[in-house]
């Protein structure tokens, strides 16, 4: 068991002990990175608005980089500490990997749907519509990932340990899409068990939010933007018009391919080789009570 990512707090100081307890920071973190997200919202609103045009991949990047500015200032300045999750030695290295493997497991969850009979291709949308979907998938990408790895699973694991932690991110990452449109207590349950365990499990074996990042925005990506499946409930239009047909169980619903059962196995199964390798790195947190 590794030792969980401390904040640098002075000796001898009742109010900084008070302000670093994992639940405060996680209440502190929150508000930065909201008023980073805040912030984005004014500024999107200040900018005619774009549509099919390639700034507004741009205008998604800076808007992301606002956010992860938030969370770097809350780091710094309330945890004391250096931005490990953000390290740029090899950061490059980690976000494409990040973004192949994204794209690799989407592709897979649709071939398996397509040799099943669920998916087939019956036109093709234009480049244009790549624009949207990247803007998209930039934004929650980044945005998603450090609220709930970065603050989240990282500071709760901290306090209880990393399984409690995993356990808890995973049901709040499905809970959080279940206000989603087309929304089924099920597609909530894969959303928990096939995004939330696997990328938690990306995040310990690196112990950076780079591959994250990179894995959850090409994942979205892929699936609106080629393949033209919604994304966790959103209609999005895709290099690729789809006619998806067969059962929920194949094609995920009107949710999307993400609620399929499909995708379920898929991606359990990587998120529980990705937990292997972290345990061999000796990459899991004990809770407090162990440690101490």
């Amino acid at each position: 068991m590794m030792l969980p990512t401390e904040p640098n707090t002075p000796p001898n100081s009742t109010v900084w002990r008070v302000i670093h307890f994992p639940l405060v920071l996680l209440v502190i973190g929150f508000v930065f990175v909201m008023a980073g997200n805040v912030t984005a919202a004014v500024l999107a609103r200040l900018v005619p608005p774009l549509h099919n045009n390639p700034v507004e991949m741009l205008q998604a990047a800076a808007f992301a980089a606002l956010v992860a500015g938030a969370y770097v200032a809350f780091v710094r300045l309330i945890e004391r500490r250096p931005v490990s999750e953000f390290g740029t030695k090899g950061w490059a290295g980690e976000l494409g990997v990040g973004l192949l493997f994204g794209l690799v497991l989407f592709s897979t969850v649709i071939g398996v749907i397509a040799l099943l009979g669920g998916y087939r291709v019956i036109g093709y949308g234009s480049f244009a519509v790549l624009y949207p979907s990247v803007a998209l998938s930039i934004f929650s990408g980044v945005g998603e990932e450090i609220v709930l790895r970065g603050l989240f699973f990282r500071l709760i694991e901290r306090w209880l340990g990393s399984w409690i932690a995993l356990a808890l991110s995973a049901a709040l990452f499905g809970a959080l899409h279940l206000g989603n449109p087309n929304a089924t207590l099920f597609a909530g349950f894969a959303i928990a068990l096939e995004a939330g365990v696997m990328l938690a499990a990306l995040y310990m074996v690196t112990r950076r939010l780079w591959a994250a990042i990179g894995l959850h925005a090409a994942w979205n990506f892929a699936q609106g933007g080629i393949y033209g499946v919604a994304v966790s409930g959103f209609e999005e239009k895709g290099l690729l018009r789809p006619d998806m047909r067969g059962p929920e169980w194949l094609t995920g619903g009107a949710f999307g391919a993400e609620a399929s059962l499909v995708a379920l196995l898929v991606n359990v199964a990587f998120g529980i080789a990705l937990l292997v390798i972290a345990c061999r790195r000796g990459n899991f947190v004990a809770p407090f009570w162990a440690r101490r």
